[in-house]
């Protein structure tokens, strides 16, 4: 079993050392928040995750959620467990203190988010999604639906989820078919959704659905679609509950990981009546609306495949400290030594613990922008920090989950035969983290989002000041005789990364967009270990300034030397031009 304690020091000291969490308790929103509140947060969470949510991550795997005609079950343990976890009050981390939330900030929030996924991964995204849903109706629902849902949906006794697509649709929205009739003053609505996560269990009394819907009047396309509030079980006017609404789900998705999470196919209104919904807004905005918590629950993703990715290395290192074979041929090696003493074995694992530590820094300093968005002293800083939000979503949603993929893999290489097999759990990270890189958006949709959404629509502003942040460490590590020899490989890097900028700007004043999309994933990857590299030095800065943390300069130095060169690979892809991708006959091109 991981040791959900270990991670502790690690976040303590990126958010404190390496983002400056000062920066955050300075703010009137969080002043209460200081040190010792947060290792206390820390703390609790971790004990939750290993005593809770990790004993059932196995057991949950393989019995699974079952479906019956009545309802959804989830496997043994995991209502018991729900009823702990928002009884702990864990479920509002993030929720308004209005609501009966917490209001912590999002980057503590994301580090416990982080424990309880690396320990159980089905059971956190239900969670997940609810918070998701609370920050969609916390923005755009009105007052009255605030009032009755919110409170609910924040203590967890209500959770939520988001109904997007459909069997025709796939990514595609603007195909979707569920329809919206006008009935008074509500909707009734009818149609199909399919991978609905926790759409339908036994663990919660309630379930809200924020369902994609046209109503009668819709526009063709994206701009047609509007949100609705849809319950499981419509709410009486005291807040009680009251009829099953007409909707259930009729399948759940046979998958190849996260089996212990429910994954539905729904449907509304086969009854005849019609699902009753409530929309949310404005006609036709819905699509739009749902981008808030589709960002949030794309940067919860990135999260995850950070979670799993931890999950792996620490199973990984806890195998390779036991684990005797041969005798390695190195210097310090001492007689029987276990295979962490292997050079190839030691590359891997510094391999995964390098990139942990960028991996995190990332997906922490995303949230900490989140709260300095909502929060900052003044509207330039908020208006900065929202931009800064806005162009690392893509990066931390698509490239960690990436990483994810192959850190869960190199976790099983470690265990070697033995990892091929289900018994020692190596696999069952990769089963379940290998869905991050396609849920909430494909890692295409994600580079795509990055160039045409966050490069093109600004022209490169908010990527052009942080490459200013990126040279101003460059400077840092340059002035640090211990660390200025890593400094000549970072800014060789952001160079590149500022060429590759300038590159699909040019491409993008094209009149097709294709050219400009052709390297997205590329672009998003090489983004990625740019900042990886960032987020190195800025680790080695702070650990030598404490002149302690040996072990996070070898790994920062180890990103360095070794992984930071793997932009370069994507950065001469980007400038070869698009011409390799566009201009074969792809049916020739990809014939026998």
């Amino acid at each position: 079993m991981a040791d959900y304690q270990a991670p502790i020091a690690d976040m303590r000291f990126i958010i404190n050392d390496v983002l400056g969490a000062d920066q955050l308790r300075a703010l009137p929103a969080y002043a209460e928040y200081d040190a010792a509140t947060q290792d206390a947060i820390l703390e609790e969470a971790a004990r939750f995750a290993a005593q809770e949510l990790a004993p059932l991550n196995v057991s949950g795997d393989a019995q699974g959620a079952q479906w019956h005609a009545d309802g959804v079950t989830t496997p043994d343990g995991f209502a018991a467990a729900y009823a702990r976890f928002v009884e702990a009050g864990w479920n509002g981390t993030t929720g308004a203190v209005e609501y009966g939330g917490m209001g912590i900030p999002t980057v503590l929030s994301a580090a416990c988010t982080e424990m309880w996924n690396t320990s159980n991964l089905s059971f956190s995204l239900c969670p997940l999604l609810t918070a998701g849903a609370v920050e969609l109706l916390s923005a755009m629902g009105s007052k009255a639906q605030k009032d009755v849902y919110l409170h609910k949906m924040i203590a967890g006794e209500w959770s939520g989820t988001m109904d997007l697509t459909e069997p025709q649709a796939g990514t595609d929205l603007a195909s979707i078919r569920t329809r919206a009739q006008p009935d008074g003053d509500h909707y009734r609505l009818f149609g199909q959704k399919i991978f609905i996560t926790w759409g339908e269990h036994d663990m919660a009394e309630n379930i809200i659905h924020l369902v994609l819907a046209r109503l009668p009047d819709a526009p063709e396309g994206v701009r047609g679609i509007s949100l609705f509030l849809v319950p499981k079980y419509l709410v009486n006017g005291d807040g009680s509950l009251g009829a099953r609404n007409d909707m259930h789900c009729t399948a759940l998705e046979d998958k190849l990981g996260i089996h212990a999470c429910p994954t539905c196919a729904m449907a509304y209104g086969d009854n005849g009546d019609g699902a009753v919904g409530y929309l949310i807004g404005e006609p036709h905005q819905g699509l739009r609306y749902m981008f808030i918590m589709m960002n949030q629950a794309r940067h919860k993703v990135g999260i995850q495949g950070l979670a799993v990715a931890e999950g792996a290395a620490q199973h990984a290192l806890a195998y390779a400290m036991e684990r005797q074979q041969g005798q390695p041929m190195v210097a310090d090696a001492p007689k029987n030594a276990p295979i962490v003493y292997h050079p190839d074995v030691r590359r891997m694992l510094l391999h995964m613990r390098a990139h942990i530590d960028v991996m995190r820094s990332l997906a922490y300093d995303a949230a900490m922008q989140m709260d300095l968005a909502e929060h900052g002293a003044d509207e330039a800083s908020r208006k900065a920090a929202q931009g800064r939000v806005d162009l690392l979503i893509p990066i931390t949603k698509g490239w960690l989950t990436e990483l994810s993929t192959e850190l869960t893999s190199i976790g099983i290489q470690i265990h070697g035969g033995m990892g091929f097999i289900e018994e020692t759990g190596a696999a069952q990270f990769l089963r379940d983290g290998r869905i991050t890189a396609i849920y909430e958006g494909t890692n295409g949709i994600q580079a795509n989002d990055l160039i045409g959404r966050k490069l093109l629509r600004d022209g490169g502003q908010a990527m052009q000041t942080l490459l200013e942040e990126l040279r101003a460490t460059c400077s840092e590590l340059q002035d640090n005789n211990d660390l200025g020899t890593q400094a000549e490989n970072l800014s060789a890097a952001v160079d590149r990364l500022e060429a590759t900028t300038r590159h699909i700007l040019e491409l993008g004043r094209q009149d097709s967009p294709a050219p400009a999309l052709a390297n997205a994933f590329n672009y998003l990857m090489q983004a990625g270990y740019v900042l990886g590299g960032w987020y190195a030095a800025r680790i080695a800065l702070a650990a030598a300034a404490e002149q302690e943390h040996a072990g996070r300069l070898a790994r920062a130095r180890f990103y360095n030397a070794q992984l930071l060169p793997r932009a370069e690979a994507y950065a001469s892809a980007i400038l070869a031009g698009p011409e390799a991708i566009l201009e074969p006959d792809i049916e020739q091109a990809l014939a026998p």
